[in-house]
């Protein structure tokens, strides 16, 4: 497999090192996290972000938190796991991929001896794997995607779904990379994405490192520029999908599939099957984060609003399935009904 466009995490044995993603595109800074507070903080305080990537930063973060308390006794460090992994869960409440990643890491404690020694060694190994899965999904979901981007097109993606959204490739990004190496031509728009800007600091740093025609437009640009005609194509990724195929995503993501079902535009969702919360029927089950009102009223430490005026912050918001033309994930693509195509990817029960 090809090297990925973008490293953001990286396991280091004793420590786990991650791109500062606040510090983008400024400069590339890294911070290295040897504990699981380490990495619960990096994740609350968007270090680290992006759904898939979330998942595996918390399965790294509990393997080296492990490796902390490999000296104790069994209680003590299940005791200990146990509570980094409550911590880490309390981070980001609407990413599935962070609860499916966690699942996995207890699975893999409670897979064998009781001993501290041997209880560390699956925590690393299963960590590891969640990122080498995560890694393949990746490139699968670019294959599969980049026939959508025809010769010329110009493609609108919101937020960041790139690789510094996972282990390198991305969800909504991959198709684009692909394409590109693919000798395709073609043009993005990447919405802002206030308030923190990860679509102008992050996908604009990405795409423009990977020689990708990149033009960052404001949010509001979007809906205009589909009903001029503008656009072919719609790329997102998603933090948690439904059963029914509602799905949550950035805020500001319903407006542009809104926009796009208007302006007759294909809006697809690329996101890992491990996205999908196959214990949720629809999108009104989806918790929605809510963020410091100061991301909405302060830029750069500078207030932008009069002093005492109030700010709502929802991190995300959810695009009903019918908007949704269809969704890529590593099995394949789910068209219409997203319901029936979805169903056939639960794996079984018991």
């Amino acid at each position: 497999m090809r090297e990925p466009p973008v490293k953001p995490i990286e396991w280091l044995g004793d420590c786990v090192r991650i791109i500062d993603q606040r510090e983008l595109p400024g400069r590339e800074a890294h911070l290295e996290i040897k504990d699981a507070g380490q990495m619960a903080q990096a994740i609350t305080t968007m270090a680290i972000r992006g759904a898939p990537l979330i998942g595996i930063a918390a399965a790294m973060g509990l393997a080296v938190e492990a490796g902390r308390w490999m000296g104790s006794g069994w209680s003590e460090f299940r005791a200990e796991v146990e509570a980094a992994i409550a911590a880490l869960g309390a981070t980001r409440p609407t990413a599935s991929n962070l609860f499916w990643a966690l699942g996995r890491m207890r699975q893999a404690l409670a897979g064998g001896p009781p001993d501290p020694r041997s209880a560390c060694d699956r925590l690393r190994a299963e960590a590891l794997k969640i990122y080498g899965e995560d890694l393949e999904t990746g490139r699968k979901m670019g294959e599969i995607g980049a026939p959508l981007i025809g010769e010329g097109m110009t493609v609108l993606t919101h937020c960041n779904a790139g690789g510094l959204a996972t282990s390198g490739y991305g969800t909504a990004l991959a198709p684009m990379y692909v394409a590109r190496e693919r000798g395709v031509k073609f043009k993005v728009l990447a919405d802002e994405t206030r308030p923190l800007l990860q679509g102008a600091r992050l996908t604009a740093w990405e795409l423009a490192r990977a020689g990708i025609d990149t033009t960052v437009i404001c949010d509001s640009a979007a809906h205009s520029l589909l009903a001029r005609g503008l656009v072919g194509l719609v790329l997102v990724g998603s933090d948690r999908i439904t059963l029914d195929g509602d799905f949550a995503n950035k805020i500001g993501t319903y407006g542009v599939a809104l926009s796009a079902k208007a302006a007759g535009v294909p809006f697809y969702v690329v996101a890992p099957t491990s996205t999908i919360d196959f214990k949720l029927k629809n999108g009104s089950d989806i918790p929605i984060e809510e963020r410091d009102p100061s991301e909405v009223t302060v830029i750069n430490g500078r207030p932008i609003t009069p002093a005492g005026v109030k700010a709502l912050n929802p991190a995300f918001d959810v695009t009903p399935a019918h908007l949704v033309t269809g969704i890529i994930t590593e099995m394949g693509l789910v068209k219409q009904p997203l319901a029936a195509g979805l169903a056939k990817l639960e794996p079984p029960r018991g």
